[in-house]
């Protein structure tokens, strides 16, 4: 795994890591993506207003983050009414070498990016305690990621998130809002079928 000893690019104190994986060890990941969909299935959740999200979702781990009219929250098991498959350990291994923490996450939450698909800006703020930080990983086409503050409104910066970077989320940025406004669809070969997946790495209790 290539790893740089320190973040390529600070932004709004996101700690982004360009180009951390290999273009073998982002396969190597799909492989275990594809994996974890065939025991828990992608969905698609409706925000608490009864939109449903353009993102489809899975999660591994302890618990997996899931929304509906009830709003937005960590459930035990999958929808379907399955466990949530263990986190895969290349994907614990990037959480390792970046996140700076010794306590190991309780959840990965897979977003797949279909064409069109995009992600209102949000804050992270389901989890219990939020000193540990949120690790992100790009697998596939390129991402516009957009990056607020820690309240609503006022200048947001953006920035394009590519296959194999990875994103740090921690400190003072923990509860910034950041969004992806639109995904490069067909940017990268990684899928044979087009499309992002985005691993975002929690400690929930």
């Amino acid at each position: 795994m290539a790893r740089p000893a320190q973040p390529t690019r600070m932004v709004r104190g996101f700690a982004l890591y360009e180009g951390f994986l290999t273009r073998a060890e982002q396969e190597a990941l799909v492989e275990d993506m594809r994996g974890m969909v065939r025991a828990a299935p992608l969905f698609s959740p409706q925000t608490p207003y009864g939109k449903p999200m353009s993102v489809r979702m899975t999660s591994a781990g302890k618990y997996g983050w899931y929304s509906d009219r009830k709003g937005y929250r960590y459930e035990k098991r999958h929808p379907g009414g399955g466990p949530w498959p263990p986190i895969p350990e290349r994907v614990l291994a990037i959480w390792r070498a970046v996140s700076g923490v010794e306590r190991e996450p309780d959840c990965c939450l897979v977003n797949f990016y279909g064409e069109g698909a995009r992600m209102g800006m949000h804050q992270d703020r389901d989890e219990a305690d939020f000193r540990w930080p949120v690790v992100s990983v790009s697998l596939g086409d390129d991402a516009l990621f957009r990056i607020g503050n820690v309240t609503r409104g006022g200048k947001t910066e953006s920035l394009w998130l590519r296959s194999g970077d990875v994103l740090v989320m921690g400190g003072e940025a923990r509860l910034a809002y950041h969004g992806v406004d639109r995904i490069a669809f067909g940017s990268s070969d990684l899928l044979p079928e087009g499309g992002r997946i985005n691993l975002t790495l929690r400690v929930v209790d």
